[in-house]
């Protein structure tokens, strides 16, 4: 099996992130893009966490799941907890309720945040409103492939 890659256009691996994808700029979803696809998978699943969180280390910022295979994920996906334009997406609560919610770092400080792209055999169950640990729960046993895309961020102003 081909080993998964998670790239964005909008960031480079342990590059800053630009504003627009903060939650000081738009706040909105860069694009992401697959390499490496498992074709066996039926779902994607996504999580950004924030890894230097100074009270909770990966801390939670968003979570969303069942989104299609596909090898391309347009920037701004919609807000909501389920969406079926540009195509069907399910998200829960994180440190963005229902939606995408990008790095907010204290002023001045450098975080390093983490997008985790998961390839799941299978759609998911999910109350109405879960976090990540129903998440990760609902994914045992269904995890295909997952793949990383690490970067910072920082404002200074």
């Amino acid at each position: 099996m081909e080993q998964l890659k998670l790239t964005s256009p909008a960031v480079k691996e342990m590059d800053f992130l630009p504003v627009r994808y903060s939650a000081y700029g738009e706040d909105v979803s860069p694009e992401f893009v697959l390499e490496g696809l498992d074709k066996k998978g039926k779902t994607l699943a996504f999580v950004l966490d924030d890894m230097d969180h100074p009270t909770k280390p990966g801390f939670n910022h968003w979570l969303a799941w069942n989104i299609p295979l596909m090898n391309r994920i347009p920037e701004h996906l919609p807000k909501g907890r389920k969406k079926e334009q540009p195509f069907h997406i399910e998200q829960g609560i994180g440190y963005g309720f229902l939606r995408y919610r990008g790095p907010r770092t204290p002023i001045g400080e450098t975080h390093v945040y983490r997008y985790t792209v998961f390839v799941l055999d299978s759609s998911l169950k999910l109350g109405l409103f879960p976090n990540k640990k129903a998440l990760v729960k609902a994914m045992e046993g269904h995890i295909i492939q997952q793949a990383e895309l690490n970067i910072r961020f920082t404002l200074n102003k």
